[in-house]
Protein backbone atom coordinates (compact mmCIF):
# COMPACT_ATOMS: atom_id res chain seq x y z
CA UNK A 1 0.00 0.00 0.00
CA UNK A 2 1.46 3.24 -1.28
CA UNK A 3 1.74 6.00 1.63
CA UNK A 4 -0.46 8.38 2.09
CA UNK A 5 0.42 12.05 2.89
CA UNK A 6 -1.60 13.08 6.86
CA UNK A 7 -3.93 15.00 5.59
CA UNK A 8 -5.40 12.57 3.42
CA UNK A 9 -7.83 10.93 5.09
CA UNK A 10 -6.93 12.47 8.57
CA UNK A 11 -9.16 13.49 11.08
CA UNK A 12 -8.64 17.17 11.97
CA UNK A 13 -9.58 18.65 15.64
CA UNK A 14 -10.70 22.42 15.39
CA UNK A 15 -10.11 24.29 18.72
CA UNK A 16 -11.81 27.43 19.51
CA UNK A 17 -9.64 29.24 21.09
CA UNK A 18 -11.49 31.50 22.94
CA UNK A 19 -13.38 28.58 24.48
CA UNK A 20 -11.26 25.94 24.78
CA UNK A 21 -8.89 26.66 27.74
CA UNK A 22 -8.12 29.81 30.22
CA UNK A 23 -5.08 30.01 32.25
CA UNK A 24 -4.60 33.79 32.61
CA UNK A 25 -8.56 34.40 34.42
CA UNK A 26 -9.85 36.93 31.88
CA UNK A 27 -12.27 34.92 30.88
CA UNK A 28 -10.99 33.75 27.55
CA UNK A 29 -9.01 30.88 26.32
CA UNK A 30 -5.45 31.51 25.18
CA UNK A 31 -2.21 29.47 23.21
CA UNK A 32 -1.24 28.87 26.92
CA UNK A 33 -4.50 27.16 27.18
CA UNK A 34 -4.08 24.52 24.12
CA UNK A 35 -0.78 23.76 24.96
CA UNK A 36 -1.90 22.72 28.09
CA UNK A 37 -4.95 20.61 26.92
CA UNK A 38 -2.90 19.22 24.19
CA UNK A 39 -1.99 15.73 25.80
CA UNK A 40 -5.83 15.74 25.75
CA UNK A 41 -6.13 16.51 22.63
CA UNK A 42 -3.56 13.23 21.49
CA UNK A 43 -5.56 11.17 23.25
CA UNK A 44 -8.47 11.36 20.99
CA UNK A 45 -6.53 9.54 18.43
CA UNK A 46 -7.15 12.98 15.51
CA UNK A 47 -4.32 13.42 13.44
CA UNK A 48 -4.10 17.49 13.67
CA UNK A 49 -5.62 20.16 14.89
CA UNK A 50 -7.23 23.40 13.07
CA UNK A 51 -6.96 26.40 15.07
CA UNK A 52 -9.24 29.31 14.39
CA UNK A 53 -7.99 32.71 14.31
CA UNK A 54 -5.87 33.94 17.08
CA UNK A 55 -3.88 36.87 15.09
CA UNK A 56 -3.99 40.41 15.94
CA UNK A 57 -8.04 41.89 16.21
CA UNK A 58 -10.30 44.07 17.45
CA UNK A 59 -12.40 41.19 17.92
CA UNK A 60 -15.38 42.40 16.26
CA UNK A 61 -15.79 38.72 14.66
CA UNK A 62 -13.78 37.69 17.23
CA UNK A 63 -10.03 37.49 15.01
CA UNK A 64 -12.00 36.59 11.59
CA UNK A 65 -10.93 40.48 11.36
CA UNK A 66 -7.52 40.53 11.23
CA UNK A 67 -5.57 43.42 12.21
CA UNK A 68 -2.23 42.01 11.85
CA UNK A 69 -1.68 38.64 9.50
CA UNK A 70 1.94 38.30 11.42
CA UNK A 71 0.94 38.55 14.99
CA UNK A 72 -0.51 37.16 18.39
CA UNK A 73 -3.27 39.27 19.72
CA UNK A 74 -2.35 39.75 23.53
CA UNK A 75 -5.72 38.47 24.76
CA UNK A 76 -4.32 34.80 23.67
CA UNK A 77 -0.61 34.88 23.90
CA UNK A 78 2.75 36.00 22.21
CA UNK A 79 4.06 34.62 18.87
CA UNK A 80 6.82 32.37 21.82
CA UNK A 81 3.58 30.60 23.32
CA UNK A 82 2.94 29.56 19.23
CA UNK A 83 6.11 28.38 19.13
CA UNK A 84 5.66 26.53 22.04
CA UNK A 85 2.70 25.16 21.02
CA UNK A 86 3.74 23.92 17.99
CA UNK A 87 6.72 22.03 19.57
CA UNK A 88 4.31 20.06 21.42
CA UNK A 89 1.96 19.54 19.16
CA UNK A 90 4.99 17.82 16.72
CA UNK A 91 6.29 15.61 19.78
CA UNK A 92 2.91 14.62 20.51
CA UNK A 93 2.71 13.61 16.63
CA UNK A 94 0.27 15.97 16.11
CA UNK A 95 -0.25 18.31 12.94
CA UNK A 96 -1.03 22.19 13.39
CA UNK A 97 -3.23 24.00 10.87
CA UNK A 98 -4.27 27.72 11.24
CA UNK A 99 -6.99 29.79 9.95
CA UNK A 100 -6.00 32.31 6.94
CA UNK A 101 -8.64 35.11 6.44
CA UNK A 102 -7.34 36.04 2.83
CA UNK A 103 -10.10 38.09 1.43
CA UNK A 104 -10.78 40.45 3.99
CA UNK A 105 -9.19 42.21 6.79
CA UNK A 106 -10.28 44.74 10.11
CA UNK A 107 -10.73 48.05 9.32
CA UNK A 108 -7.64 48.52 11.73
CA UNK A 109 -5.51 46.80 9.96
CA UNK A 110 -2.76 49.54 8.68
CA UNK A 111 -3.29 48.75 4.74
CA UNK A 112 -7.01 49.59 5.34
CA UNK A 113 -6.08 52.95 7.15
CA UNK A 114 -3.79 54.29 4.64
CA UNK A 115 -6.28 52.94 1.79
CA UNK A 116 -9.03 54.83 3.01
CA UNK A 117 -7.28 58.23 3.54
CA UNK A 118 -7.35 59.37 0.23
CA UNK A 119 -7.36 58.19 -3.61
CA UNK A 120 -3.98 58.26 -4.57
CA UNK A 121 -2.01 56.96 -1.72
CA UNK A 122 0.14 53.94 -2.17
CA UNK A 123 -2.23 51.41 -1.05
CA UNK A 124 -5.44 53.47 -2.38
CA UNK A 125 -6.26 50.06 -4.39
CA UNK A 126 -5.85 47.83 -2.06
CA UNK A 127 -9.01 47.49 -0.76
CA UNK A 128 -12.43 47.29 -3.15
CA UNK A 129 -13.36 50.76 -3.87
CA UNK A 130 -16.48 52.28 -5.57
CA UNK A 131 -17.86 55.65 -6.89
CA UNK A 132 -21.94 56.04 -5.75
CA UNK A 133 -23.90 56.10 -8.23
CA UNK A 134 -25.66 59.39 -9.73
CA UNK A 135 -28.26 59.28 -6.92
CA UNK A 136 -25.76 58.81 -4.04
CA UNK A 137 -26.62 55.07 -3.70
CA UNK A 138 -23.93 51.97 -3.67
CA UNK A 139 -22.42 51.29 -6.94
CA UNK A 140 -24.76 47.77 -7.20
CA UNK A 141 -27.07 45.80 -5.16
CA UNK A 142 -24.64 43.25 -3.31
CA UNK A 143 -25.36 42.35 0.12
CA UNK A 144 -24.10 41.08 3.18
CA UNK A 145 -24.13 37.49 4.66
CA UNK A 146 -24.48 39.47 8.38
CA UNK A 147 -27.47 41.42 6.80
CA UNK A 148 -28.16 44.53 4.49
CA UNK A 149 -25.69 46.34 2.06
CA UNK A 150 -22.24 44.79 1.10
CA UNK A 151 -20.71 48.75 0.48
CA UNK A 152 -20.00 51.27 3.28
CA UNK A 153 -19.59 54.55 2.50
CA UNK A 154 -16.03 56.32 3.64
CA UNK A 155 -16.40 60.30 3.44
CA UNK A 156 -12.64 60.60 3.52
CA UNK A 157 -12.41 59.40 -0.29
CA UNK A 158 -16.15 60.13 -0.95
CA UNK A 159 -16.23 56.60 -2.15
CA UNK A 160 -18.05 53.03 -1.12
CA UNK A 161 -15.74 50.16 -0.03
CA UNK A 162 -16.98 46.37 -0.13
CA UNK A 163 -17.27 44.11 2.78
CA UNK A 164 -18.60 40.68 2.06
CA UNK A 165 -19.29 40.52 5.77
CA UNK A 166 -19.37 43.10 8.96
CA UNK A 167 -18.91 46.64 7.52
CA UNK A 168 -15.55 46.29 9.99
CA UNK A 169 -14.56 43.50 7.37
CA UNK A 170 -13.40 45.37 4.51
CA UNK A 171 -12.35 43.32 0.90
CA UNK A 172 -9.39 43.12 0.05
CA UNK A 173 -8.76 43.54 -4.05
CA UNK A 174 -7.19 40.56 -5.25
CA UNK A 175 -7.13 41.81 -8.73
CA UNK A 176 -4.27 44.35 -7.60
CA UNK A 177 -1.07 42.13 -8.15
CA UNK A 178 0.21 44.02 -5.23
CA UNK A 179 -2.21 42.23 -2.94
CA UNK A 180 -1.81 38.83 -3.43
CA UNK A 181 1.85 39.24 -3.63
CA UNK A 182 1.65 40.42 0.19
CA UNK A 183 -0.71 37.68 1.29
CA UNK A 184 1.23 34.99 0.08
CA UNK A 185 4.03 36.65 1.78
CA UNK A 186 1.99 36.95 5.56
CA UNK A 187 1.65 33.27 4.41
CA UNK A 188 5.19 32.76 4.12
CA UNK A 189 5.34 33.98 7.21
CA UNK A 190 3.67 31.09 8.92
CA UNK A 191 4.75 28.26 6.97
CA UNK A 192 8.43 29.75 7.49
CA UNK A 193 7.81 28.67 11.51
CA UNK A 194 6.40 25.12 10.64
CA UNK A 195 2.73 25.15 10.73
CA UNK A 196 1.53 21.96 8.85
CA UNK A 197 -1.21 23.21 6.92
CA UNK A 198 -3.76 26.24 6.38
CA UNK A 199 -7.38 26.40 6.67
CA UNK A 200 -8.58 29.32 4.69
CA UNK A 201 -11.49 30.84 5.23
CA UNK A 202 -14.24 32.30 2.68
CA UNK A 203 -11.56 31.21 0.03
CA UNK A 204 -14.12 31.34 -2.85
CA UNK A 205 -14.25 35.67 -1.57
CA UNK A 206 -11.27 36.79 -2.56
CA UNK A 207 -12.44 38.10 -6.26
CA UNK A 208 -14.84 40.63 -6.94
CA UNK A 209 -16.35 40.85 -10.42
CA UNK A 210 -14.41 43.59 -11.96
CA UNK A 211 -17.55 45.01 -13.85
CA UNK A 212 -19.36 45.36 -10.24
CA UNK A 213 -22.44 43.91 -11.84
CA UNK A 214 -25.84 43.28 -9.92
CA UNK A 215 -26.58 40.09 -8.82
CA UNK A 216 -29.81 38.64 -9.63
CA UNK A 217 -32.94 37.57 -7.65
CA UNK A 218 -33.38 34.28 -6.54
CA UNK A 219 -36.72 33.08 -6.65
CA UNK A 220 -38.71 32.17 -3.06
CA UNK A 221 -38.52 28.28 -2.84
CA UNK A 222 -34.75 28.43 -3.68
CA UNK A 223 -33.78 30.95 -0.66
CA UNK A 224 -32.76 28.25 1.61
CA UNK A 225 -29.68 29.43 3.87
CA UNK A 226 -26.72 27.09 4.88
CA UNK A 227 -24.92 28.76 8.34
CA UNK A 228 -27.29 31.85 8.05
CA UNK A 229 -30.65 33.25 8.81
CA UNK A 230 -33.65 32.24 7.29
CA UNK A 231 -35.06 35.84 7.01
CA UNK A 232 -31.61 37.43 6.25
CA UNK A 233 -32.05 38.97 2.52
CA UNK A 234 -28.62 37.62 1.37
CA UNK A 235 -30.64 34.88 0.44
CA UNK A 236 -32.54 36.41 -1.51
CA UNK A 237 -30.16 37.06 -4.58
CA UNK A 238 -28.07 34.44 -6.56
CA UNK A 239 -24.32 35.86 -5.53
CA UNK A 240 -22.87 35.01 -9.30
CA UNK A 241 -20.13 38.11 -8.74
CA UNK A 242 -19.50 39.06 -5.44
CA UNK A 243 -17.67 35.63 -5.11
CA UNK A 244 -16.34 32.44 -7.09
CA UNK A 245 -15.34 34.50 -9.76
CA UNK A 246 -12.47 32.64 -12.35
CA UNK A 247 -9.57 34.81 -11.63
CA UNK A 248 -9.12 33.06 -7.93
CA UNK A 249 -8.35 29.62 -9.71
CA UNK A 250 -4.71 31.45 -11.00
CA UNK A 251 -5.05 32.92 -7.27
CA UNK A 252 -5.20 29.15 -5.84
CA UNK A 253 -2.44 27.91 -8.13
CA UNK A 254 -0.15 30.55 -6.99
CA UNK A 255 -0.55 29.63 -3.49
CA UNK A 256 -0.18 26.03 -3.87
CA UNK A 257 3.35 26.56 -5.76
CA UNK A 258 4.39 28.46 -2.99
CA UNK A 259 2.88 25.51 -0.24
CA UNK A 260 4.47 22.97 -2.45
CA UNK A 261 7.85 24.52 -1.17
CA UNK A 262 7.71 22.68 2.08
CA UNK A 263 7.28 19.37 3.09
CA UNK A 264 3.19 17.95 3.21
CA UNK A 265 1.59 21.54 3.70
CA UNK A 266 -2.11 20.97 3.33
CA UNK A 267 -4.45 23.88 2.37
CA UNK A 268 -8.12 23.18 3.35
CA UNK A 269 -10.53 25.31 1.51
CA UNK A 270 -13.81 26.43 3.09
CA UNK A 271 -16.14 26.96 0.14
CA UNK A 272 -19.63 28.45 0.12
CA UNK A 273 -20.69 29.35 -3.47
CA UNK A 274 -24.31 29.15 -5.30
CA UNK A 275 -23.03 25.70 -6.10
CA UNK A 276 -20.50 24.36 -3.54
CA UNK A 277 -20.25 21.05 -4.37
CA UNK A 278 -19.28 22.11 -8.05
CA UNK A 279 -16.84 24.77 -6.85
CA UNK A 280 -14.89 22.45 -4.32
CA UNK A 281 -14.49 19.77 -7.35
CA UNK A 282 -13.45 22.71 -9.15
CA UNK A 283 -11.04 24.27 -6.37
CA UNK A 284 -9.10 21.10 -5.44
CA UNK A 285 -8.25 20.06 -9.62
CA UNK A 286 -4.84 20.12 -10.32
CA UNK A 287 -2.27 21.70 -8.47
CA UNK A 288 -4.88 24.14 -6.32
CA UNK A 289 -6.16 23.21 -3.34
CA UNK A 290 -5.29 19.58 -1.40
CA UNK A 291 -8.97 19.47 0.11
CA UNK A 292 -12.31 21.54 0.15
CA UNK A 293 -15.11 21.80 2.68
CA UNK A 294 -18.46 22.93 2.30
CA UNK A 295 -22.02 23.38 4.29
CA UNK A 296 -23.72 20.33 2.55
CA UNK A 297 -23.57 18.50 6.12
CA UNK A 298 -23.92 21.42 8.38
CA UNK A 299 -27.60 22.13 7.42
CA UNK A 300 -30.80 20.88 8.76
CA UNK A 301 -31.23 18.58 6.84
CA UNK A 302 -30.81 14.70 8.05
CA UNK A 303 -31.34 11.42 6.35
CA UNK A 304 -30.04 8.75 4.79
CA UNK A 305 -31.39 10.17 1.62
CA UNK A 306 -29.75 13.61 1.97
CA UNK A 307 -26.38 12.37 2.81
CA UNK A 308 -25.80 10.01 0.28
CA UNK A 309 -27.26 12.31 -2.45
CA UNK A 310 -24.64 14.91 -1.43
CA UNK A 311 -21.96 12.69 -1.17
CA UNK A 312 -22.69 11.08 -4.98
CA UNK A 313 -22.96 14.30 -6.10
CA UNK A 314 -19.68 15.30 -5.15
CA UNK A 315 -18.28 12.05 -5.98
CA UNK A 316 -19.65 12.28 -9.56
CA UNK A 317 -17.88 16.23 -10.03
CA UNK A 318 -14.54 15.73 -7.77
CA UNK A 319 -12.32 13.53 -10.25
CA UNK A 320 -9.23 14.48 -9.06
CA UNK A 321 -9.50 16.22 -5.49
CA UNK A 322 -9.90 14.96 -2.42
CA UNK A 323 -13.08 16.31 0.27
CA UNK A 324 -13.12 17.22 3.87
CA UNK A 325 -16.42 16.54 5.54
CA UNK A 326 -17.94 18.09 9.18
CA UNK A 327 -21.18 17.47 10.30
CA UNK A 328 -20.03 20.56 13.15
CA UNK A 329 -17.91 23.89 13.59
CA UNK A 330 -17.70 27.53 15.15
CA UNK A 331 -20.82 29.09 12.89
CA UNK A 332 -23.27 26.24 13.21
CA UNK A 333 -25.74 25.01 15.54
CA UNK A 334 -24.07 21.75 17.22
CA UNK A 335 -24.89 18.29 15.30
CA UNK A 336 -26.63 16.28 18.63
CA UNK A 337 -29.18 19.65 18.47
CA UNK A 338 -29.56 20.09 14.48
CA UNK A 339 -29.58 16.38 14.03
CA UNK A 340 -30.62 14.52 17.33
CA UNK A 341 -34.23 15.62 17.58
CA UNK A 342 -34.33 15.78 21.04
CA UNK A 343 -32.12 12.70 21.30
CA UNK A 344 -28.18 13.93 23.04
CA UNK A 345 -27.31 9.96 23.69
CA UNK A 346 -23.74 9.00 23.65
CA UNK A 347 -25.21 6.36 21.23
CA UNK A 348 -26.02 8.85 18.62
CA UNK A 349 -23.43 11.08 19.34
CA UNK A 350 -20.76 8.08 18.91
CA UNK A 351 -22.92 7.11 15.30
CA UNK A 352 -22.38 10.32 14.05
CA UNK A 353 -18.62 10.77 14.42
CA UNK A 354 -18.37 7.10 12.71
CA UNK A 355 -20.56 8.06 9.85
CA UNK A 356 -18.80 10.88 8.91
CA UNK A 357 -15.51 9.64 9.66
CA UNK A 358 -16.16 6.45 7.36
CA UNK A 359 -17.05 8.53 4.53
CA UNK A 360 -13.91 8.83 1.37
CA UNK A 361 -12.21 11.80 2.59
CA UNK A 362 -10.90 13.97 5.83
CA UNK A 363 -12.65 14.97 8.38
CA UNK A 364 -13.15 18.15 10.64
CA UNK A 365 -14.30 17.72 13.90
CA UNK A 366 -15.05 20.54 16.38
CA UNK A 367 -13.93 20.34 20.06
CA UNK A 368 -17.11 18.97 22.20
CA UNK A 369 -18.32 16.61 19.61
CA UNK A 370 -16.62 14.18 21.67
CA UNK A 371 -18.43 14.64 24.81
CA UNK A 372 -22.32 14.84 23.26
CA UNK A 373 -22.14 18.49 23.78
CA UNK A 374 -25.69 20.30 22.78
CA UNK A 375 -26.51 23.96 21.19
CA UNK A 376 -26.21 25.56 24.06
CA UNK A 377 -29.41 28.01 25.20
CA UNK A 378 -27.52 31.57 25.56
CA UNK A 379 -29.62 34.35 26.41
CA UNK A 380 -30.42 37.78 24.76
CA UNK A 381 -28.17 39.50 27.65
CA UNK A 382 -25.16 37.30 27.17
CA UNK A 383 -24.56 37.24 23.70
CA UNK A 384 -21.88 38.21 21.92
CA UNK A 385 -22.20 37.45 18.36
CA UNK A 386 -22.79 40.46 16.20
CA UNK A 387 -24.39 38.24 13.88
CA UNK A 388 -26.98 36.90 16.38
CA UNK A 389 -27.78 40.15 17.94
CA UNK A 390 -28.73 41.72 14.49
CA UNK A 391 -31.14 38.87 14.07
CA UNK A 392 -32.63 38.00 17.71
CA UNK A 393 -35.09 36.48 18.27
CA UNK A 394 -35.70 34.95 14.73
CA UNK A 395 -31.79 33.75 14.93
CA UNK A 396 -29.76 33.56 18.06
CA UNK A 397 -26.37 33.69 15.95
CA UNK A 398 -23.41 31.21 17.46
CA UNK A 399 -22.49 31.93 20.67
CA UNK A 400 -24.46 28.34 21.32
CA UNK A 401 -21.90 26.67 19.27
CA UNK A 402 -18.91 28.72 20.80
CA UNK A 403 -19.44 28.30 24.99
CA UNK A 404 -16.54 27.04 26.70
CA UNK A 405 -15.16 23.38 26.83
CA UNK A 406 -16.22 21.72 30.30
CA UNK A 407 -12.93 19.91 31.74
CA UNK A 408 -14.15 19.55 35.06
CA UNK A 409 -16.10 20.09 38.98
CA UNK A 410 -14.56 23.19 39.50
CA UNK A 411 -16.08 26.20 38.98
CA UNK A 412 -16.99 27.13 35.19
CA UNK A 413 -15.89 23.65 34.87
CA UNK A 414 -12.19 24.14 35.21
CA UNK A 415 -12.47 26.72 32.01
CA UNK A 416 -11.64 30.02 33.84
CA UNK A 417 -11.08 30.97 36.98
CA UNK A 418 -12.33 34.45 35.96
CA UNK A 419 -15.70 35.16 34.75
CA UNK A 420 -16.13 33.08 30.71
CA UNK A 421 -16.61 35.73 27.99
CA UNK A 422 -19.72 33.15 27.38
CA UNK A 423 -21.69 31.37 30.02
CA UNK A 424 -21.19 27.30 30.60
CA UNK A 425 -24.25 25.39 30.62
CA UNK A 426 -25.17 23.33 33.09
CA UNK A 427 -25.88 20.18 31.09
CA UNK A 428 -22.33 20.93 29.34
CA UNK A 429 -20.76 20.83 32.90
CA UNK A 430 -22.53 17.24 33.41
CA UNK A 431 -20.80 16.34 30.66
CA UNK A 432 -16.89 17.38 31.56
CA UNK A 433 -13.86 15.54 30.05
CA UNK A 434 -13.75 14.38 34.31
CA UNK A 435 -17.20 13.13 34.22
CA UNK A 436 -16.80 10.71 31.28
CA UNK A 437 -13.23 9.68 31.29
CA UNK A 438 -13.43 6.49 33.51
CA UNK A 439 -17.65 6.01 32.36
CA UNK A 440 -17.74 3.03 30.82
CA UNK A 441 -20.37 4.64 28.17
CA UNK A 442 -19.21 7.74 27.88
CA UNK A 443 -19.13 9.63 24.51
CA UNK A 444 -16.19 10.31 25.06
CA UNK A 445 -15.26 6.68 25.61
CA UNK A 446 -16.47 5.64 22.17
CA UNK A 447 -14.78 8.91 20.46
CA UNK A 448 -11.67 7.95 21.51
CA UNK A 449 -12.13 3.93 21.24
CA UNK A 450 -13.18 4.26 17.30
CA UNK A 451 -10.93 6.92 16.56
CA UNK A 452 -7.84 4.50 17.17
CA UNK A 453 -9.54 1.60 15.68
CA UNK A 454 -10.16 3.54 12.59
CA UNK A 455 -6.62 3.96 11.88
CA UNK A 456 -6.28 0.38 11.66
CA UNK A 457 -8.57 -0.08 8.83
CA UNK A 458 -6.96 1.36 5.45
CA UNK A 459 -10.06 1.17 3.22
CA UNK A 460 -12.50 3.67 5.68
CA UNK A 461 -9.55 5.99 5.75
CA UNK A 462 -8.64 6.11 1.65
CA UNK A 463 -11.01 3.72 -0.25
CA UNK A 464 -13.31 4.00 -2.77
CA UNK A 465 -16.83 4.84 -1.89
CA UNK A 466 -19.49 3.09 -2.93
CA UNK A 467 -23.63 3.22 -1.92
CA UNK A 468 -25.53 0.56 -1.12
CA UNK A 469 -29.22 0.86 -2.08
CA UNK A 470 -31.02 1.36 1.12
CA UNK A 471 -34.15 2.21 2.30
CA UNK A 472 -34.52 4.89 5.15
CA UNK A 473 -33.18 5.18 7.96
CA UNK A 474 -30.51 3.04 7.13
CA UNK A 475 -27.37 4.44 5.38
CA UNK A 476 -24.67 1.80 4.24
CA UNK A 477 -22.05 2.14 1.76
CA UNK A 478 -18.69 0.03 0.79
CA UNK A 479 -15.01 1.25 1.01
CA UNK A 480 -12.57 -0.38 -0.93
CA UNK A 481 -9.10 -0.03 -1.32
CA UNK A 482 -5.91 -2.49 -2.88
CA UNK A 483 -9.23 -5.09 -3.69
CA UNK A 484 -10.37 -5.30 0.29
CA UNK A 485 -13.37 -4.01 0.76
CA UNK A 486 -15.33 -3.00 4.05
CA UNK A 487 -19.17 -2.47 4.44
CA UNK A 488 -20.14 0.22 6.93
CA UNK A 489 -23.96 0.80 7.43
CA UNK A 490 -25.59 2.85 10.11
CA UNK A 491 -29.29 3.43 11.57
CA UNK A 492 -29.95 6.70 11.82
CA UNK A 493 -33.18 6.57 13.99
CA UNK A 494 -34.47 5.34 17.63
CA UNK A 495 -35.94 2.27 15.88
CA UNK A 496 -34.55 -0.74 14.74
CA UNK A 497 -33.88 -1.75 10.96
CA UNK A 498 -32.81 -4.04 8.93
CA UNK A 499 -30.84 -4.60 5.27
CA UNK A 500 -30.61 -7.52 2.68
CA UNK A 501 -27.13 -7.83 2.45
CA UNK A 502 -27.10 -11.03 0.55
CA UNK A 503 -25.77 -9.15 -2.88
CA UNK A 504 -22.72 -9.07 -1.30
CA UNK A 505 -21.47 -12.59 -0.33
CA UNK A 506 -19.86 -13.60 3.11
CA UNK A 507 -19.55 -10.70 5.71
CA UNK A 508 -16.96 -11.16 8.45
CA UNK A 509 -18.05 -8.87 11.33
CA UNK A 510 -15.23 -6.45 12.22
CA UNK A 511 -14.86 -5.88 15.95
CA UNK A 512 -13.45 -3.33 18.10
CA UNK A 513 -14.53 -0.14 17.34
CA UNK A 514 -16.27 0.19 20.53
CA UNK A 515 -20.09 0.94 19.15
CA UNK A 516 -23.26 -0.15 19.86
CA UNK A 517 -23.28 -2.59 17.21
CA UNK A 518 -25.49 -4.91 14.19
CA UNK A 519 -25.42 -8.28 14.03
CA UNK A 520 -25.83 -10.35 10.69
CA UNK A 521 -28.19 -13.17 10.62
CA UNK A 522 -28.03 -14.89 7.15
CA UNK A 523 -29.00 -12.22 4.41
CA UNK A 524 -29.42 -9.81 6.45
CA UNK A 525 -28.30 -7.34 8.73
CA UNK A 526 -29.77 -6.22 11.74
CA UNK A 527 -29.79 -2.85 13.23
CA UNK A 528 -31.16 -1.99 16.70
CA UNK A 529 -31.42 1.63 17.11
CA UNK A 530 -28.55 3.75 16.37
CA UNK A 531 -25.94 1.37 15.65
CA UNK A 532 -23.52 0.54 13.08
CA UNK A 533 -22.10 -2.00 11.88
CA UNK A 534 -18.78 -2.72 9.76
CA UNK A 535 -17.53 -6.07 8.31
CA UNK A 536 -15.48 -7.28 5.82
CA UNK A 537 -16.63 -8.57 2.23
CA UNK A 538 -15.37 -11.93 1.06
Amino acid sequence: MQKQPWWRGGVIYQIYPRSFLDTNGDGVGDLPGIIERLDYVASLGVDAIWISPFFKSPMADFGYDIADYRDVDPLFGTLDDFDRLLAKAHRLGLKVMIDQVLSHTSIEHAWFQESRQSRDNPKADWYVWADAREDGTPPNNWLSLFGGCAWQWEPRRGQYYLHNFLTSQPDLNFHHPAVREAILDSVKFWLDRGVDGLRLDAINFCFHDALLRDNPAKPPHERVGRGFSPDNPYAFQRHWYNNTQPENLAFLEQLRALLDCYDEVAALGEISSEDSLATMAEYTTGKRLHLGYSFELLTDDFSAGYIRGTVERLEAQMTEGWPCWAISNHDVERVLSRWGNGDASPKLANLLTAMVCSLRGSVCVYQGEELALTEAEVPYEALQDPYGIAFWPNFKGRDGCRTPMPWNDQPNAGFSAGKPWLPVPADHAARSVLEQEDAPESALKGFRTFMHWRRTQPALCWGDIRFLDAAEPVLAFTRTLDGRSVLAAFNLSSQAASLDVSALGRLSPLDGHGLASGAIDGSALHLPAHAVMYAAIG
